[in-house]
Formats: structure tokens, C-alpha cells, sequence
């Protein structure tokens, strides 16, 4: 009784035990031996009565499934750090004299006496190079009834902007009124770039949305590399666009490597009519729209390191088509990196000097021992990029 109690005590014990047939258990009994009732899995210290049955250990080898594998290291792949690495500041600049012209200077002169302020800091500069690449330009016109017969006249003259184009140039030609439209897109065949000016024969509208055009073709440049340009014909009036002018100027702000080269037609009309009725308070009233969409287009050239034109009668257009592509292929691209390593999207402000050893302003002389006056267009600022893009 005492053993068959102990047994059913063991078992007790060890619930999960596989069942032990009685013919075994009569046969330990007979010959004395105490029976093993420990579970399969059991372990431990050995009692009175036996094991104590608890958990035995897993071993590792068995049960335990085996780590992830490591991923593999993919050929080209950065590391994730917790580094941050500054982006490349790149800045187009061109030195041009008094007349407008091109001052044409070694690439290492340049490099070592130009000076960089950011948002009045001095940066270091990484490279200087003058700029060989083929140009990629917009050529984006107004083709509204307004000014009609200036704007006609200044169509005309583009061509002499698309004559003066190189066989690897891309060129493409949008033009605007109630709405944009391409007329030909990136080409390098001129022939396609004249006769899609030349479909340009009678307006239908007088309406003008020249801020949304612009917004659209500067979304569509910043998707393509490298540096381009946007050679604005118009007026500059805008009178039913969706966006506004705090808009598109924040979006010129935003979009980097974009020179924007304007030419307003409405500096003719305004001298014509201030002319016949300067003395009308109506007219010189009316006539201030042209005054404000001058300043405007003034403010999106100087941003972006181009230029602004104003020309008073047609017989100026050819000779500012061959100065901006001249202009164009003529710019030094000097490159940094920023001592502010913030990337929060802000704007900064950029400043480009030419420094003699003096750390005053650089005196240029010409062949005839004169100074040389000059002047330094380059962007007023670019916004830094931020953390997410």
C-alpha cells in the first residue's frame, strides 16, 4: 500500500508523465527497485522520494530557433549613421562690365579672390569653373492682345535667341495667355523652335495668367538636372491667374539652379502713352500697372542672378536676345559647403564678392591701365533643404 501510494504520489507530481503500463510497475516492485516517474523533460535536484520534478532547461541546440540571419550588405548602399551630411551649395555668377558685357577672367583668378557670405557668414569655397555645358532654356511668351503690335515685333526677335542656339543646346517654347501652352517641347532642332514661333499670328484673348505660367514651367524644370534658364517675354501685367504674386515668388525662392532672364514690353507702351497724355491724372493712374509689373519682373531676375530688360522702342530686341545668350555662356559655377549644417528649409542669404589682397574690393585694370568697372550678378539666396526630402 505504502509503494502504491508513492506512485500515485509521483504522478501526481509530473501530470505530463507518458503512462507506465502495470506490467512494469509489478515487475520494479518485485524486484525492488524504485520506479522512474520523472517527466521526459524534468531535471533538478534528487529527494527522499526521488527527482523533483521541474522545467529542465531547453537545450539551445534543440528548441531555440536560430537567430535572424544578418542581412546582407548590398554593393553601393550607404550605412545608416546618425551623420548628417551637408549638401553641396551650388552658385552661378557672372562678372559683367558696365555696358552689360561680359568681363572674361581665369577661372583661378576668380577662385582666388571671389569671397561667399552666407546670411553674412564667410564660407569656403570648393571649386570655381567656368561654365561649358549646353545651355537648357525656356523660352516662355505672352501672346495676348494687349501690346499686341510691340509683343508681335518682339516675337520676332526671339529669333535671333533661338539663331544663336548650339547644336547640343535644348530649348523649349510655352506660350501663355488665359492659359499656358507648349508649343514645342525640349528640341535641339531649330528649325522646330521657328516654326513654333511662328504659329504665334493672331491673339484670341486679352486676359494674361503669367504667374500661373511661370509656377507650371518652373515646376517642370526643377524635374530636370543640372543648371537651366527662363527667358520671360511679356508684359508682365497679370490679370486672372490662381496664384499670387507672394506665391510665385516663394516658389522662384524655392527652385534652385534657375536663371531668370525677363523682358517686359510694357516699358514702350507706358513712354508712347505718357507721351501723347502725360497731363491725363487717369491715364498716368492707369499706367502704374505697368510701372508695378516692372518691379516685379526686375525682383524675380535679380533673385535668381539673371537679368531684367526694359526696351523702349523694337529696335533694341536683337541685341538683348544675343546679350542674354552671351550672358548664359558666360558664368562661373562655384560650388561650397555651408557652415550653417541645417537642413529646416530656410532661405538664406547669399552674397558674392571679388576681394583683392587687401580684403577690399578687387581692382581690375584694361589694356590701357584703367580701372574697369564691374559688376557681380549671382543669386540673392537659395532655401536650405529640409530634413524629410
Amino acid at each position: 500500500m505504502v509503494l502504491a501510494a508513492f506512485v500515485v504520489f509521483a504522478l501526481l507530481l509530473a501530470p505530463d508523465a507518458p503512462a507506465q503500463s502495470s506490467g512494469t510497475s509489478a515487475s520494479q516492485a518485485q524486484s525492488g527497485q524504485k520506479p522512474d516517474n520523472t517527466p521526459a523533460a524534468a531535471g533538478g535536484p534528487t529527494g527522499d522520494v526521488g527527482p523533483i520534478a521541474v522545467p529542465k532547461k531547453k537545450d539551445s541546440s534543440e528548441d531555440v530557433p536560430p537567430p535572424p540571419p544578418k542581412p546582407k550588405k548590398v554593393d553601393n548602399m550607404p550605412e545608416y549613421s546618425l551623420k548628417v551630411d551637408v549638401p553641396v551649395v551650388t552658385v552661378d555668377a557672372r562678372v559683367v562690365m558696365k555696358d552689360g558685357r561680359p568681363l572674361a577672367l581665369q577661372p583661378s583668378v576668380v577662385k582666388d579672390h571671389v569671397r561667399i557670405y552666407e546670411d553674412g557668414v564667410p564660407q569656403k569655397i570648393q571649386s570655381v569653373t567656368q561654365s561649358e555645358a549646353p545651355i537648357t532654356a525656356v523660352l516662355l511668351v505672352e501672346f495676348a492682345s494687349t501690346n499686341y503690335n510691340f509683343m508681335y515685333d518682339a516675337l520676332n526677335a526671339s529669333y535671333m535667341f533661338a539663331s544663336g542656339l548650339k547644336p547640343q543646346d535644348w530649348v523649349a517654347v510655352v506660350e501663355f495667355d488665359m492659359k499656358d501652352h507648349i508649343l514645342v517641347d525640349f528640341t535641339q532642332d531649330k528649325q522646330a523652335i521657328f516654326g513654333a514661333l511662328n504659329t504665334l499670328r493672331i491673339p484670341g484673348f486679352s486676359e494674361t495668367n503669367l504667374w500661373d505660367a511661370m509656377f507650371d514651367t518652373l515646376d517642370r524644370l526643377d524635374r530636370i538636372p543640372g543648371h537651366k534658364e527662363l527667358v520671360i517675354v511679356a508684359s508682365g501685367l497679370d490679370s486672372m491667374s490662381h496664384m499670387t504674386f507672394d506665391k510665385i515668388l516663394k516658389k522662384v525662392k524655392a527652385t534652385p539652379n534657375v536663371t531668370i532672364y525677363a523682358i517686359t514690353t510694357g516699358t514702350a507702351l507706358r513712354i508712347m502713352v505718357e507721351g501723347r497724355y502725360g497731363s491725363n491724372p487717369n491715364v498716368s493712374s492707369a499706367l502704374m500697372d505697368f510701372t508695378v509689373a516692372d518691379n516685379q519682373m526686375r525682383t524675380f531676375a535679380q533673385l535668381t542672378g539673371g537679368r531684367w530688360y526694359a526696351p523702349r522702342f523694337v529696335g533694341e530686341m536683337p541685341e538683348i536676345f544675343r546679350e542674354v545668350a552671351t550672358a548664359i555662356r558666360n558664368q562661373y559655377t562655384i560650388t561650397y559647403k555651408p557652415t550653417n549644417t541645417k537642413q529646416d528649409g530656410t532661405y538664406r542669404k547669399l552674397k558674392v564678392e571679388l576681394v583683392g589682397p587687401d580684403d577690399k574690393p578687387l581692382v581690375i585694370k584694361d589694356e590701357k591701365n584703367h580701372d574697369v568697372k564691374y559688376t557681380i550678378i549671382a543669386r540673392d539666396g537659395y532655401t536650405a533643404k529640409h530634413e524629410v526630402e
